[in-house]
């Protein structure tokens, strides 16, 4: 960004703003100038205007008025009377001094070898270095207008393919009806996130286009302004550095179409791909690629015990160290509450109320505020029914499976005995979730994802036959299934979707480099707005479309 010159500034804007003072009064409040007498050099008034034409000796004065000056119409003529020969025109221009003398004066200069020019011609060239950087300047404005406009054809080429998407939506939505509206609005959400971006990165090229324009027209709009008024000395200097800025800041470099070009073709590589059978609660997918978008190291070291999406949007983690800390979608910590109970498990009833599973299966109740609540479970204790898993259904049923008897107890939040049991069929319930818009239950037992139906009948199993492969999996918000399947010996992770018939849809995540952790513990999950959380015993990672 060029600096502004006070000195050239103030001269301009004094013609310019039309706040010229009379300078021929001899009042101390000056009335505003309508005129300027060339010969005299002088601003005047209405009433000084009119004394001054009624003078006959001054009758061949040139005399324009303030708003020829404005305008540019009339050049302000430099060669006043000299003041060391007021008898004598300024018809010269000393190139080193940089100020209009006489021909008397311009020999002394001469003598002192400075170069002397003719002031007409030393004006002249001024206006010809001004008419080319104004030629040059509408050269420039011209490419970069170009340039917005490619910025606007690449945005209606993303809307017009977006579109497209939002369309093809809508179509394979009407097929599946209600029972896919939950993955309709995930998707669209997806759409609207790109839109998002992309809009947000084109803008910032288009800002920028039109900040330079902006930037030249002051430029030029100053320049050409110094041509109309005396300059001398400072503002001389200023001129000319002003120009030489302007003749540098044209010599940059256009504007480069690639960058908006790059975008639209990031957008195009996106498709909808639906899928095919009808029963399938996925509706389709967004072909984009997913990228880890946050690396957290957590608190405690080999600590987490659990993992669940909070109603607030944020992903609750905790440890059995003590306490339950909750990370926003970009891995920041935003909370950690109830430092003081070792955590098991945790899950979120529909009102915002949770309820938590120590690691001696204590389980309590807590308001959204993280107060106890007077509540007693009759759970099994740490000895009879060992580690386990805790989820909460779409009625807030809450599930509390036991590794060592492989069964599940069902609570209600008012407490007390289990209202029902289920037998796991021979499966250990590590991990326990529940579907949204049916009674089903997903568990895994090391390398096995089993679905259950609401009376705990064996519906669909998902097993990884590859040794040293070991399956966790997570409900997300529209039924569908993720799975993240771990070799831990070699700390890689993959990510694949499946139906919430355990179908297989497609891969999100191939062969992810995870820190490899000391204790064998994973826990997947899905945020609010779509994000994948997934966490070891010391770090959470967290992978987003793009």
């Amino acid at each position: 960004m060029l600096q502004t010159n006070v000195s050239l500034n103030s001269l301009v804007d004094e013609v310019k703003t039309k706040n010229s003072k009379c300078t021929a009064c001899k009042t101390d409040e000056k009335p505003p100038a309508v005129s300027y007498c060339q010969d005299c050099t002088t601003y005047m008034c209405k009433s000084c205007d009119s004394n001054h034409s009624r003078w006959p000796q001054l009758s061949t004065h040139t005399v324009v008025t303030m708003s020829e000056m404005v305008s540019g119409k009339v050049l302000v003529n430099r060669r006043q009377k000299c003041k060391k020969h007021p008898n004598d025109d300024e018809e010269c221009f000393c190139t080193e001094c940089r100020e209009y003398v006489c021909c008397e004066c311009g020999t002394l200069h001469l003598q002192a070898r400075h170069q002397i020019e003719d002031a007409a011609v030393h004006e002249e060239k001024l206006i010809k270095n001004v008419k080319e950087l104004q030629k040059r300047t509408m050269l420039k404005k011209t490419t970069i207008e170009n340039h917005i406009d490619f910025i606007e054809t690449q945005r209606n080429e993303i809307t017009n393919m977006l579109r497209k998407l939002n369309d093809d939506i809508d179509d394979t939505y009407e097929e599946y009806m209600q029972l896919l509206s939950a993955r309709r609005e995930n998707l669209k959400c997806q759409v609207k996130r790109l839109s998002e971006k992309f809009e947000k990165e084109l803008q910032a090229m288009e800002e920028d286009s039109r900040q330079t324009i902006r930037h030249m027209n002051a430029m030029e709009e100053r320049i050409t302004n110094g041509v109309n008024v005396a300059l001398k000395k400072d503002a001389s200097f200023a001129h000319d550095t002003l120009c030489e800025n302007l003749k540098s800041f044209l010599g940059r470099d256009n504007p480069d179409d690639q960058s908006p070009r790059g975008v639209a073709e990031r957008a195009q590589k996106i498709s909808f791909r639906k899928h095919l059978k009808v029963n399938e609660l996925c509706l389709g997918e967004l072909d984009s690629y997913w990228d880890v978008k946050a690396d957290v190291e957590l608190l405690s070291e080999n600590c987490m015990n659990c993992m669940t999406r909070a109603p607030d949007g944020k992903m609750a983690v905790g440890s059995f160290n003590g306490g339950i800390h909750l990370y926003s979608p970009d891995g920041k910590l935003q909370q950690t509450v109830l430092q003081d109970v070792t955590i098991r498990q945790i899950g979120f009833l529909s009102d915002g109320r949770s309820v938590v599973r120590d690691t001696n299966n204590r389980m309590s109740l807590y308001t959204p505020q993280w107060e106890r609540l007077d509540v007693t479970f009759e759970t099994m204790s740490e000895d009879k029914g060992g580690a386990g898993s805790l989820t909460v259904d779409r009625d807030d049923n809450i599930y509390v499976g036991y590794v060592k008897p492989g069964k599940i107890q069902v609570f209600t939040p008012h407490g007390g005995k289990a209202v029902r049991k289920i037998a796991c069929d021979g499966d250990s319930p590590e991990q326990l979730f529940s579907f949204h818009t049916t009674m089903k239950l997903i568990l895994n037992d090391e390398s096995t994802v089993v679905c259950l139906d609401g009376k705990g009948k064996k519906e669909n199993v998902l097993m990884e036959e590859e040794e040293g492969m070991y399956a966790w999996p997570a409900v997300c918000r529209d039924d569908s299934v993720i799975v993240a399947w771990v070799k831990h010996e070699e700390g890689l992770v993959s990510i694949d979707r499946y139906t919430r018939d355990l179908e297989h849809t497609h891969n999100l995540i191939t062969d992810f480099k995870i820190q490899k952790p000391e204790r064998y513990w994973y826990y997947l999950q899905e945020f609010e707005g779509g994000e994948i959380a997934f966490c070891t015993s010391d770090r959470l990672y967290i992978f987003d479309a793009t």
